[in-house]
């Protein structure tokens, strides 16, 4: 954890409360609960099941508040070692064992892997190293391979001085927004308009 940053927490739900353990150094920077609490007013405070991928997932922080507020299975994707292993530390703290997946992996396989098992998300959180400004390329991976539900919710963030597109192929915009140095954007996943999209694209081509 940063030196100043303040210790964060899963904030609503049934693991309320619970602390958790941040990724030491400065490569990896745990959502603050202001932002999380932000990020949960906007695309729901609330879950009703649903398969949530915390993909760049840092310390798991988003995908356990997701879990807590009620989505019934996480998947979990980092490259990193001690991130992984901070990531099975807070699950276990939160008493989510039962309900994740824990993958050390590159995002890029971890997304072919899952894609083979017909896995689908109804909520997806996008949270990687600012050097990466290229999540709406991600996004448009993760509907190509069938990956997202109807209606799936994505969370993009982001450094503040990034701007992203209102109008990526097969998204809505549902909303963008600063806080200090951190930008959150989450889109709403279209289902039915990136065939179109292909599908005109393919006809211009012929």
């Amino acid at each position: 954890m940063r030196k100043g940053q303040k210790a964060v927490r899963i904030i609503a739900g049934a693991a309320k409360g619970r602390a958790l353990k941040a990724v030491p150094g400065t490569n990896t920077r745990p959502t603050t609960d202001k932002v999380k609490e932000a990020i949960f007013s906007i695309i729901g405070p609330y879950f009703d099941g649903g398969i949530a991928l915390d993909l760049f997932a840092g310390t798991g922080g988003l995908g356990l508040e997701a879990w807590s507020r009620g989505a019934e299975k996480v998947i979990f994707v980092d490259k990193d070692k001690i991130s992984v292993d901070i990531i099975r530390h807070n699950v276990q703290a939160a008493g989510a064992e039962s309900d994740v997946e824990i993958y050390r992996n590159d995002a890029d396989r971890a997304l072919k892997a899952l894609a083979k098992r017909g896995i689908s998300f109804s909520l997806v959180f996008l949270d990687p190293p600012y050097r990466m400004t290229d999540m709406n390329e991600w996004m448009s991976e993760l509907a190509g391979k069938g990956m997202l539900e109807p209606d799936a919710t994505i969370m993009v963030e982001h450094d503040a001085s990034v701007a992203y597109s209102d109008s990526i192929p097969g998204f809505h915009q549902v909303r963008s927004a600063k806080y200090g140095d951190t930008a959150v954007t989450i889109y709403r996943y279209i289902e039915g308009t990136m065939e179109e999209t292909n599908r005109s694209e393919s006809d211009v081509n012929e």
